[in-house]
């Protein structure tokens, strides 16, 4: 598949000064646009020059703008697979120059050989003192990418301070090629102020209502953490099924991403889970009892998540409480806590409701952590009744099944 030349990629092609700040909404097409003119430059150079694609870790590189660049070359059939060193993350184009792609956690690079072209994408979540390391080591132009949800470096060190910025504002009606279903899925959230503003509009705005905060990012799974448990939400055609892993390390717990893919069957869940560490307890989303049957036959330990009235609100809560990591190769997971936002009403209250979106890789960590023995809170005098009433309505399909059974038997 061909990717299409919209508005969005003509404004950056447009740029011409040596810092090139694309700020944007969601599906603004702000990574596919700066992939689409790097390649171009690259293919027209008369003399070889080096371009370096940089994010906040490989990892993240690798799900975001690495994939992209391979898809847009082999969408355009520009793509050569004796070019692409597999190693060290390295295309070498016709013209003999080179787009290389490393994450900005690997400090010898960052402060390693120049280049001629720099893209840093999501920058925002680059250090200012990373950016300096990179900028300084380029010879001609710099692009950088943001989704505007907080004010940052850029705004408070460079904008306005220095006369060698383009400042690009895109939002999604700057591309064209955007499914409609994702058109009417954007503008469904016109009334929510403080996401129109940023994801809508792209501008500079706070987004109201993040449901987590103060997690940090580490580079790996420490020696000594305990695996304790596996959390689980179900996914298919439109959410992914999302597994994290949750060690205990230090008073805290350590979250790392197994799985986040759509279109997994259960069989295939459960053979994901049997390559990982075995004898660890799954807590899966309690709404799918078929699947975690189904999943059970395969000798996987799992059980479905204990819900209530108020639950969800309680499990956010005791989670929040904790001393909470994640490993910097947990992409959908970083990027899930980073996004997952309370619902707002019309006039931008915040409710004690999570929006759908983001909440996979959030609600397999909940499953998990609330479950732990050490954190299980006694149930409320009506969650009891609840479940002591759940119970014997089980009891009494049981014996109505068995029944039944018998006298079917007795009629043959």
């Amino acid at each position: 598949m061909e990717y299409a030349i919209t508005t969005a990629t003509a404004k950056v092609a447009a740029l011409d000064k040596r810092i090139r700040a694309l700020q944007g909404g969601t599906s603004a097409s702000k990574t596919i646009s700066t992939l689409q003119v790097l390649i171009d430059m690259a293919q027209r150079d008369e003399t070889p020059t080096v371009t370096s694609v940089v994010s906040e870790s490989l990892p993240h590189l690798k799900k975001g703008a690495m994939r992209d660049f391979l898809n847009i070359m082999q969408g355009h059939g520009y793509f050569a697979e004796a070019n692409w060193n597999r190693t060290d993350f390295i295309y070498t184009f016709g013209t003999g120059s080179i787009m290389e792609f490393f994450g900005a956690d690997q400090p010898l690079k960052v402060r390693g050989p120049r280049r001629d072209r720099l893209f840093c994408n999501e920058v925002n979540n680059l250090a200012f003192e990373t950016f300096e390391q990179l900028e300084v080591r380029t010879k001609d132009c710099i692009f950088m990418d943001w989704n505007p949800s907080t004010e940052f470096w850029f705004y408070t060190e460079m904008l306005g301070k220095r006369d060698d910025i383009d400042h690009l504002i895109i939002t999604y009606l700057d591309n064209e090629a955007l499914d409609q279903n994702i058109v009417d899925s954007i503008e469904q959230r016109k009334d929510r102020k403080g996401w129109w503003q940023v994801f809508g509009l792209g501008q500079l705005g706070e987004v109201d209502g993040k449901i987590y905060t103060g997690w940090a990012i580490i580079d790996e799974i420490p020696q000594g953490a305990k695996l304790v448990r596996y959390g689980l939400d179900f996914g298919y055609s439109n959410d992914p099924t999302a597994i994290i892993a949750i060690y205990e390390y230090d008073g805290g717990y350590i979250l790392d991403e197994v799985l986040h893919q759509k279109g997994m069957l259960n069989s295939q869940i459960a053979a994901v889970i049997q390559n990982q560490e075995h004898n660890v307890l799954v807590v899966a989303d309690s709404a799918e009892p078929k699947s975690i049957d189904e999943i059970a036959t395969y000798g996987v330990p799992i059980i479905g998540a204990v819900k209530g009235k108020d639950s969800v609100k309680q499990g956010i809560d005791l989670v929040q409480d904790q001393k909470m990591s994640m490993t910097k190769r947990s992409v959908n997971l970083i990027k899930s806590y980073r996004n997952y936002l309370w619902e707002t009403d019309k006039v931008g209250k915040v409710l004690n409701v999570p929006e759908h979106a983001f909440s996979d890789a959030m609600d397999a960590v909940r499953y998990g952590v609330v479950s732990l023995p050490k954190l299980v809170q006694p149930l409320t005098q009506e969650q009891r009744a609840t479940k002591n009433f759940q119970a014997a309505m089980k009891r009494k399909e049981r014996l109505r099944g068995a029944a039944h059974r018998r006298e079917r038997k007795f009629i043959r």
